[in-house]
């Protein structure tokens, strides 16, 4: 997971910085330190262990319940600050937000905007859009084009590829994901689903390295 001999704890007086991140949304939970040994322990536990000047090793949830098991521990490249991606099992805030660093931390990306937007235009399928009806309430509607689109979208996106066509790549995979996220939606399938499948992966696939021989 986290080869702990790479990390400089000497600029810290023995401490390495630590952002801890939701593996699942990708919001910043909060900011703390860790020396070798609090490392140590996660690493071993599979759960979140920090060290306070004041409060010496402690491990996140011991008192509150809301534990953070881990996905990824990945160094910076100095060596002397770790992003911890985990999965919260409720608010890292001690006043009991979400994140320590407020909505903003919280902010949706571009994957989450366009979640928000099919969602948005399912929500909305009654309602008068235009004199044309959008494209995507055009595909909610018209399960067969919905298909027809992804295949399309796959098909164009693998023939950019076999060119190595660089830019066209990356339209063609914009377009898939968005017929995906259509297709998705259509069987109760969210953004947070996925994330929830790809965060179980990082943490099977980082728990199998670390019980690989050394």
């Amino acid at each position: 997971m986290l080869d702990l001999s790479t990390l400089d704890f000497s600029k810290g007086d023995g401490l390495v910085t630590v952002v801890t991140q939701d593996a699942t949304t990708g919001a910043v939970l909060m900011l703390a330190h860790a020396d070798y040994e609090a490392l140590e322990r996660t690493i071993e536990t599979g759960e979140m262990h920090y060290r306070s000047r004041s409060r010496g090793l402690w491990r996140k949830g011991d008192t509150s319940g809301n534990i953070q098991r881990v996905v990824s521990l990945s160094a910076d490249c100095d060596g002397d600050a770790i992003l911890a991606r985990v999965i919260p099992a409720g608010p890292a805030c001690h006043a009991g937000a979400t994140s320590c660093f407020g909505k903003d931390a919280l902010s949706p990306d571009a994957l989450s905007e366009l979640a928000a937007t099919v969602a948005n235009r399912a929500a909305t399928a009654g309602e008068p859009d235009s004199a044309t009806p959008s494209y995507t309430r055009r595909l909610l509607g018209d399960r067969n084009l919905r298909l027809k689109k992804i295949g399309e979208e796959a098909a164009e996106l693998v023939v950019a590829l076999a060119d190595e066509d660089r830019a066209r790549a990356a339209e063609e995979g914009a377009d898939l994901i968005f017929h995906t996220f259509v297709g998705l939606h259509d069987v109760g399938v969210s953004l947070d689903d996925l994330r929830r499948v790809l965060a179980r992966r990082a943490h099977r696939s980082s728990a199998a390295r670390n019980d690989e021989p050394g």
